[in-house]
């Protein structure tokens, strides 16, 4: 510790060495009293003998309290010992802005981990429901219809799968994109393919009109979302069917399902919001439409709802213009 004060105080010691070498001398070129100026070296150093033990007893308790700090090191923010200067105000007004930081930090986190918490409990109860209904059907082997239960029920676990994982790659999107042009067409129709035996199970119709345009898009993630809206229209739909239409840039996906209350549309975009129709459907988590207007808005495509209670719900689909198209990693970041 006394080692470490003198490191502390070298320019004290080395400027009172300077004094009591040129204050003798000076009075010596100049032949005055040699006298006083032993005294007035004796005073001084009596004077700062005593000031140096007082402070040391200072820097040892500060020095104390500071490793008590390191060696108790949280997050949370400790009671430094009172600052004796400008500058000792500035480094601990610079500590307090970082523990700010940490706390915002952690805030942050512990928010997403909840957030993730909520949604994988939430994924895991969603994916029991087709694994009882596969089990049960494989116990009733009499059932009718067996093999397309359990297509349909298997169909729905691959779903959820995916879900989860475009669910952990939503803050790097950015990482995951290729833009380029891409068959409108051909997105729709493969699409449409991957949900053919809910249709059969269900006997739904649909209907997709003939169109032969190329956009600028990231074919995968366009074919999320137009998964995750035909998902939604089937599950809503139980007669009837479904209609594919494409004018003026904008694809419209119609069904002729139980619709969506008027009070319900504004919000059916926010996470973990299911609406009426979720509460009646307990499985719903309300987390695909929140993801589809997230990769809508990184692509600069617009997409709204549109419903009538009891007759059925348009999606648009709105891509932006050939010339006009701009993807940036701004896009992305306000995720």
């Amino acid at each position: 510790m006394i080692k470490n004060y003198l490191h502390y105080r070298k320019t004290l010691f080395f400027f009172y060495l300077i004094v009591i070498i040129f204050f003798p001398l000076i009075h010596w070129l100049y032949k005055l009293p040699m006298q006083s100026v032993g005294y007035s070296i004796l005073i001084l150093t009596f004077i700062l003998t005593l000031w140096l033990l007082i402070d040391g007893f200072r820097f040892r308790s500060r020095v104390n309290s500071l490793e008590d700090i390191r060696d108790h090191l949280t997050t949370y923010h400790h009671q430094l010992p009172a600052q004796k200067d400008k500058l000792e105000s500035e480094y601990q007004q610079m500590i307090e802005s970082l523990y700010d930081i940490i706390r915002s930090h952690e805030e942050s986190i512990e928010k997403v981990h909840l957030e993730q918490v909520e949604y994988y409990t939430l994924w895991v109860h969603q994916i029991k429901t087709p694994i009882s209904a596969m089990r049960l059907a494989l116990q009733s082997k009499e059932a009718m219809n067996q093999d397309l239960l359990l297509d349909q029920e298997l169909f729905k676990i691959e779903q959820y799968v995916e879900l989860a994982l475009h669910y952990t790659k939503m803050k790097d999107i950015s990482t995951d994109m290729v833009i380029r042009e891409c068959l409108l067409e051909e997105i729709v129709h493969q699409s449409v393919k991957k949900y053919a035996s809910l249709f059969i199970y269900k006997k739904l119709t649909i209907k997709i009109q003939e169109f032969h345009c190329e956009i600028t898009t990231d074919s995968k993630w366009l074919a999320f979302i137009m998964e995750q809206l035909l998902s939604n229209a089937i599950k809503y739909t139980h007669h009837g069917g479904l209609e594919i239409t494409y004018e003026n840039q904008t694809l419209q996906i119609k069904d002729t399902g139980m619709g969506i209350r008027s009070e319900d549309i504004e919000r059916i975009f926010e996470k973990g919001y299911t609406g009426y129709n979720g509460r009646i459907d307990k499985k719903a988590s309300g987390i695909g439409l929140y993801l589809v207007k997230k990769v809508a808005d990184s692509l600069a495509i617009k997409v709204d709802i549109n419903s009538i209670l009891g007759v059925g719900t348009t999606a648009n689909i709105t891509f932006p213009l050939q010339n006009s198209f701009l993807f940036t990693e701004a896009n992305v970041t306000k995720m």
